[in-house]
């Protein structure tokens, strides 16, 4: 696709090595210079890297599309470029479609819904670090694992094979397109979890029980009952989002809260300031970096002409280091109070997961802090993820720490 005329070009790829390597920095060069920018990089999108770009294109729903269309490719909508995912439903569609689904999801994923689910996730907690605490040695990503096995027990599916959700999704969104790794997930690993996820919702309508999928299948949309595509499509995209962005802020946050101890003590004295922590964590690390839209007309938005089916890419992350809004954004001050920050989005989009993702990061961060108080990292044998264009992360943490006493009897790690 040309660049359209009066158009800064950028020389920039969120999927690239370099961007990996400072995704800020790489965020940065483009806020702090044009804004708005223009890469040929995956058939051509626009880049808006400023907070007042961000939050227009992300409430207008009319302008900038989320649903899926013959431009860009095939695949998921929602990023750059489109992966082989299904169908996910509501974030792939627009109002007034969208708010059909999403007040179907919106019950389960309510404070009220959380409370519920607290002593589940401090116990899946609790396990987890005990099944590492006796030796001293860990790789703390295996702590990290919890929202992954959390969002697939409550979701109602084999609790054994949470790994292997998680892995397939990891290596979509994080993964190198044409590692060993990479295709199996894409050719092996997705086509046997649809298998599973497609006979778990078979399964639930003959004789449901008490877990999400249960509930999604007695559930209407327009009078009839909900069919298994659009029950398998929220299914996936509840997986996408439980696996990945909560791991990928409680690796940063860790990694970080390694380096500088002075905060981690002041987290492990006062407990009380680990919410404004987490909100701050989530400003600072975005977990997720950027979503992608579709132009659905011909306009002029500041500045730039877009043109119909133009593919647009929203930096959540870039708008969270614009000091337009933020003071010393480029820092971390735990107790940034108020903190607009993007990193669930912006608009009738915004994550519908965002009260169960803050209380996995404060369960996971609490308890490290209280049973692995002295934690350190093995900053040579950190492990970022390989692409951090959707989901920032460390696939890796080494850590050393002073043995302690688990806290269960009951608890097997599946």
């Amino acid at each position: 696709m040309e660049s359209p005329a009066r158009c800064p070009v950028v020389h920039f790829d969120h999927n690239s090595p370099e961007h990996s390597a400072d995704p800020a920095e790489s965020y940065r060069k483009i806020r702090e210079t044009v804004k708005i920018g223009w890469t040929p990089a995956h058939g051509g999108y626009w880049v808006l890297s400023d907070y007042s770009s961000v939050f227009d294109a992300a409430r207008d729903d009319e302008t900038f599309s989320s649903a899926r269309s013959e431009y860009g490719g095939e695949g998921l909508s929602v990023v750059i470029p489109k992966t082989p995912h299904h169908d996910h439903i509501p974030i792939e569609l627009d109002p007034p479609e969208f708010r059909k689904y999403r007040r179907i999801v919106n019950p389960v994923s309510a404070p009220a819904a959380v409370e519920k689910m607290k002593p589940t996730i401090d116990r899946h907690v609790a396990g987890f670090i005990d099944s590492v605490i006796e030796s001293g040695e860990c790789d703390l990503t295996s702590v990290i694992g919890v929202p992954s096995i959390v969002t697939v027990e409550w979701l109602g599916l084999d609790v054994s094979e949470w790994r292997r959700y998680s892995n397939a999704h990891f290596q979509v969104l994080a993964g190198i397109p044409g590692t060993p790794e990479h295709t199996h997930a894409v050719e092996v690993d997705f086509p046997y979890l649809a298998g599973r996820i497609e006979q778990t919702i078979a399964e639930r309508r003959a004789a449901p029980k008490d877990d999400i999928i249960s509930y999604l299948v007695q559930q209407e949309v327009d009078g009839s009952p909900m069919n298994d595509h659009d029950v398998f499509a929220i299914v996936d995209l509840l997986i996408s989002g439980g696996v990945g962005t909560t791991a990928s802020l409680v690796s940063n946050s860790l990694v970080w809260l390694s380096r500088h101890k002075d905060v981690r003590q002041r987290l492990a004295d006062h407990p009380d300031l680990l919410d404004h922590a987490i909100e701050e964590f989530l400003r600072y690390f975005s977990p997720t970096q950027a979503l992608a839209r579709t132009v659905t007309h011909d306009v002029e938005f500041h500045g730039c002409p877009m043109r119909k089916g133009d593919r647009v890419l929203l930096s959540w992350a870039s708008a969270n280091r614009d000091t337009e809004l933020f003071d010393k954004p480029d820092e971390i001050d735990i107790e940034r109070w108020p903190n607009r920050h993007t990193a669930f989005g912006i608009g009738v989009h915004r994550c519908a997961g965002s009260h169960l993702g803050r209380y996995m990061s404060h369960a996971l961060i609490s308890q490290v802090l209280e049973r692995m108080p002295d934690y350190e990292v093995d900053y040579d044998a950190l492990q970022p993820y390989p692409r951090q264009g959707v989901n920032t992360g460390y696939q890796r943490i080494p850590a050393t720490f002073t043995p302690g006493r688990r806290v269960l009897t009951d608890y097997t790690l599946q």
